[in-house]
């Protein structure tokens, strides 16, 4: 007599997001990539407003819930709605954020997580303490890092060798050479984040979360073998640890849903005069400028920009961050982080018919891939810099905070881009450092967007990389050969 065929239900996998935007997206594309190329359950834990950033994107997927947990507003004394890092106008208030994930919604967290019952967590590289958890559950524990390769190696080095420490505290302008690398790395030490000199509360941060790792699965990386093939081998023999490299994320994305963006099911619904003026514009002539969601330059800075914009003379499209919500939450400072305030800029660039401003959210990967798009303006975000490689678009660089000058150093050596001038490293979004004077900022322009043998050699280096980096989710690439690796040994271990 015929029997019944058995069905086997799906491992259950937990993600974890932490409230960057810069950390959320990447994460939630592994999330889609294992429900909907693996067949893996997915459960993702956030809060209410961080939710939002990527809900409508996963309610089509079959095997994908989102769980919210109240975020501790009264705790952390904040307003209601403020849970991203985006939403920060202050340091102190991104400070509060991150407390609230750090360490209030621990607790929560756990307890959820105990309920649902999973056989796998993958928790952004902030919860450490998930670690503990996996361990009381017996299930395995991936940590997902947002840095290449190339940052982690440069980080281990300077913990290993400390070549900072062999100069006077007072010689930021001095050069150091990065001992252990298979290249010759220079960064000035004003370029070096602040806890390789201090043991501050980011230092002890990130030794909990490098401690953590050692105690994981596996590490979960937002890139490719054929980005950065050296430093690959090098942070495999000095992590210990399994790590799957399963990145550009959102080209996995865009090719299985042909869609370029997980924020909404059609992001140019708001943005079709940005589409109509680009089609007016000539192929590679336009210069892309966005810095992120959460940068906040002072006034000074701002105006150098824009004078350097309105002298470069090329056709530009300006992401302006909408500063309207964040007064809100503080006193109106004159000095941070408003284009409006700016004396003359409407005059220099609003009513300049070479420019498109965008308030607010822009749908970067779109406007990437627009053929008018010549180069890209970037504070070296690495999501930023996968997403532009992959259109083929060449960068001027303005690192700022966390690891982007050790992006923009992969990037100079590659020969992928040309750096604005900016060498002083922040210890957050709200940018203290000197101001980069307008005729540095146009010369940049210029070295880019003006045809000459250097600007053409760059954009050759570019264009293969670009074929690289898409042929690494290709069948038969290090991403999609991790990636299927990965779906595999987390069936394997439920």
């Amino acid at each position: 007599m015929a029997t019944a065929a058995t069905t086997t239900t799906p491992p259950h996998v937990v993600f974890l997001p932490y409230a960057m935007t810069s950390h959320i997206t990447p994460l939630v594309h592994i999330a889609r990539l294992f429900a909907a190329h693996g067949g893996l359950r997915v459960t993702i834990i956030t809060t209410p407003h961080n939710a939002l950033l990527f809900q409508s994107s996963v309610d089509k997927e079959r095997n994908i819930s989102v769980q919210t947990l109240k975020f501790p507003s009264d705790q952390v004394g904040l307003p209601d709605g403020v849970e991203n890092f985006a939403a920060s106008p202050t340091l102190e208030i991104a400070g509060k954020i991150h407390y609230a994930f750090f360490v209030l919604l621990q607790k929560p967290m756990e307890q959820l997580i105990r309920h649902l019952s999973p056989q796998c967590i993958v928790s952004d590289m902030f919860f450490p303490w998930t670690v503990d958890l996996a361990e009381e559950l017996g299930i395995p524990r991936f940590s997902f890092q947002t840095c290449s390769f190339f940052t982690h190696c440069v980080w281990q080095c300077l913990r290993q060798y400390a070549p900072h420490e062999k100069l006077a505290s007072d010689s930021d302008e001095q050069s150091i050479s990065i001992p252990g690398l298979p290249h010759e790395i220079k960064m000035k030490l004003s370029e070096i984040e602040d806890f390789f000199f201090e043991d501050n509360f980011t230092r002890k941060t990130y030794k909990a979360v490098r401690e953590a790792e050692l105690r994981s699965y596996g590490i979960i990386h937002n890139t490719c073998s054929e980005l950065e093939p050296e430093y690959v081998e090098i942070y495999e023999k000095i992590r210990r640890v399994k790590g799957w490299h399963i990145g550009p994320t959102f080209l996995f994305i865009n090719k299985l849903y042909n869609s370029n963006s997980i924020f909404s099911d059609d992001p140019w619904k708001n943005y079709r005069d940005c589409w109509n003026w680009l089609e007016d514009q000539e192929p590679n002539s336009v210069l892309f400028v966005c810095f992120g969601s959460s940068v906040r330059f002072s006034n000074d800075q701002l105006r150098e920009i824009a004078l350097a914009l309105n002298a470069a003379k090329c056709p530009f499209i300006l992401v302006a961050k909408e500063q309207d919500k964040a007064n809100q939450l503080e006193e109106k400072d004159d000095n941070y982080g408003d284009w409006w305030q700016v004396d003359g800029f409407k005059e220099l660039v609003v009513n300049n018919k070479r420019c498109f401003i965008i308030k607010g959210w822009a749908p970067q990967v779109l406007i990437l891939e627009h053929g008018a798009i010549g180069g890209f303006m970037t504070h070296c975000g690495w999501n930023s810099i996968l997403e532009a490689l992959t259109m083929g678009i060449p960068l001027i660089t303005w690192p700022l905070f966390a690891e982007q000058f050790y992006n923009q150093k992969l990037l100079e050596l590659l020969g992928l881009a040309i750096g604005v001038g900016s060498d002083v490293w922040n210890s957050g979004f709200i940018v203290s450092s000197p101001v980069v004077p307008r005729g540095k900022i146009e010369l940049a322009i210029e070295r880019l967007m003006y045809d000459s043998e250097e600007s053409r050699k760059i954009r050759a280096n570019v264009k293969l990389m670009a074929e690289k980096v898409k042929s690494a989710t290709e069948e038969g690439g290090s991403s999609h050969s991790h990636l299927i690796a990965l779906i595999d040994e987390i069936k394997r271990c439920a």
